[in-house]
């Protein structure tokens, strides 16, 4: 029996995005379906265009296409990336969604995850910018191999510097030296992160990664009161002395109504160069227990390798000097994963604020992102 059009929808209506485990027409994913004799052509519309589950969705529509009787399948890839609520007064209209990276401790490699990650989205076809949230220590600058000062196209807005088609803002860039101390207090801290997303003209991304500053202080509060935030990622590394601290970020975001998007738990093991055994150098487990506290998915663990600290210190991170490499691998399965959980917190959250009236179960403010 031949193929049509009819039975070619029929069949894709079984068909079920492995993320979402809904029917692709329900989540918006199915679009059109040419068939020409018997050859279909079906037109997919990703979540992300660094969708981890492509090649199973590929092989998956192609056995339902060919039980139904066609001889071969043509499927022509689109993305439409969800959006956070964004409202009317948000600073970065044009952002689709805005995640942060954070960690209670210093030293666990915050930065360098965040640079990583936002080239991985990058290099995964997105359309990402990095916005440097450290003003006391910012990384940006160094890491990106990016030195300079931001221009205004209208008198009014900052265009922001861009390397490797990433758009990027630091305090690093507006420093005359940069062994220059910021001696700012915490207000001054919080005026210049504003300044930083408003009048920045950030145009239209999909992601815009913010690098913040380790702690609990001003940044993650104002933040928390001032923008409609996707998520955060929280980075952490084995041992205990630091999940101590990264156990207090967890809690602030949680009380503060910031979802925790995973964990990623960086300089998790290291691999010999002469014996290629594995050596968890801090201890192992660290990130599956944050990950466990925090109620969200440990998204991976990035090795330690010296060719991150010294590609990132050459100003061309490890993902896109070396993306190949197993620490390259892992960074892109990150920020594949990542991009996924993000998808799914969209789609499943739906509408704006509304008010916890469960009872007294809450122990932070009752509002529900």
């Amino acid at each position: 029996m031949a193929i049509t059009v009819e039975s070619a929808k029929t069949a894709l209506g079984r068909v079920e995005d492995p993320e979402l485990s809904r029917p692709l027409a329900d989540v918006g994913m199915l679009g059109d379906v040419i068939v020409e004799g018997d050859d279909v052509t079906v037109v997919l519309t990703l979540t992300t265009p660094a969708c981890p589950y492509k090649d199973r969705l590929q092989d998956d529509v192609t056995a339902a296409l060919k039980a139904a009787g066609a001889a071969n399948v043509t499927i022509r890839w689109t993305s439409n990336v969800p959006e956070r609520n964004i409202m009317a007064d948000d600073p970065c209209p044009g952002v689709k969604n805005i995640v942060l990276v954070m960690s209670g401790k210093g030293g666990v490699g915050k930065s360098t995850v965040a640079a990583n990650l936002t080239l991985a989205l990058n290099r995964l076809g997105c359309r990402v910018g990095l916005l440097d949230a450290d003003m006391y220590g910012p990384s940006v600058p160094t890491m990106l191999g990016v030195m300079g000062r931001p221009t205004s196209s209208d008198g009014q807005r900052f265009l922001p510097l861009e390397r490797f088609g990433v758009k990027l803002m630091s305090i690093g860039f507006l420093l005359e030296d940069a062994r220059q101390a910021v001696v700012w207090r915490g207000p001054m801290i919080q005026n210049a992160l504003l300044q930083f997303m408003k009048d920045v003209d950030w145009g239209t991304l999909d992601y815009l990664i913010l690098d913040l500053p380790p702690g609990t202080g001003d940044i993650v509060l104002t933040i928390s009161q001032k923008l409609r935030t996707t998520g955060a990622v929280v980075v952490t590394t084995p041992q205990e002395v630091a999940l101590q601290d990264v156990y207090k970020s967890v809690s602030m975001a949680q009380k503060v109504g910031i979802p925790i998007l995973g964990v990623v738990e960086n300089e998790s093991y290291f691999i010999c160069d002469g014996c290629s055994a594995r050596h968890e150098l801090f201890g192992s487990g660290g990130g599956q227990k944050i990950a466990e506290f925090a109620g969200a998915p440990l998204l991976g663990q990035i090795p330690l390798d010296p060719s991150v600290r010294e590609w990132g210190d050459a100003g061309t991170p490890v993902v896109q000097a070396a993306p190949d490499s197993s620490v390259g691998r892992a960074f892109l399965e990150v920020a594949q994963r990542l991009a996924a959980k993000v998808s799914v917190q969209d789609l499943g959250r739906g509408g704006s604020l509304r008010i916890d009236r469960s009872g007294g179960q809450q122990r932070f403010l009752p509002i529900v992102r």
